[in-house]
């Protein structure tokens, strides 16, 4: 460990540069996958462009509570055929996940499949959950 420290003060330039790329990366992977929105910020877009909340929740989690007028698509389904959301190629999508962390991938491969206007609500369904937020059940 000494030695390691000992490294990083003498090629401090080297360690701070080593870090700024392993910050864009992360960044650059983060925005592929879609934009992220708070809750508030996804009414406003899905309200103001017709756009529509993807829920890729299992289908118990679903029916407990969930967006009025959500499609409700599980991420398994949706990452083998994309083409179910074909009506909304052009419009905002906002993917919503039970805590806002695994949207991404499907983000990824909607941003690749041509979707034009992929979003991920920040937090899922546990935040619009804590900000109590109206939910319809089915249950």
């Amino acid at each position: 460990m000494a030695l390691f420290l000992e490294f990083l003060a003498q090629q401090w330039l080297l360690a701070t540069a080593l870090l700024a790329v392993a910050v864009m990366l992360f960044m650059h992977e983060t925005r592929k996958s879609g934009t992220s929105l708070s809750p508030q910020q996804a009414i406003n877009l899905v309200n103001a462009q017709e756009g529509v909340f993807v829920d890729m929740r299992d289908t118990a989690d679903f029916r407990a509570g969930h967006i009025a007028d959500a499609m409700h698509v599980p991420s398994s389904k949706l990452l083998a055929n994309t083409g179910l959301l074909e009506n909304y190629r052009d419009k905002p999508i906002v993917l919503v996940c039970k805590m806002g962390q695994s949207a991404g991938a499907v983000g990824k491969k909607l941003n690749a499949d041509g979707y034009a206007n992929v979003n991920i609500m920040r937090g899922g369904m546990m935040e619009w959950n804590s900000l109590q937020l109206p939910v319809v059940s089915n249950g």
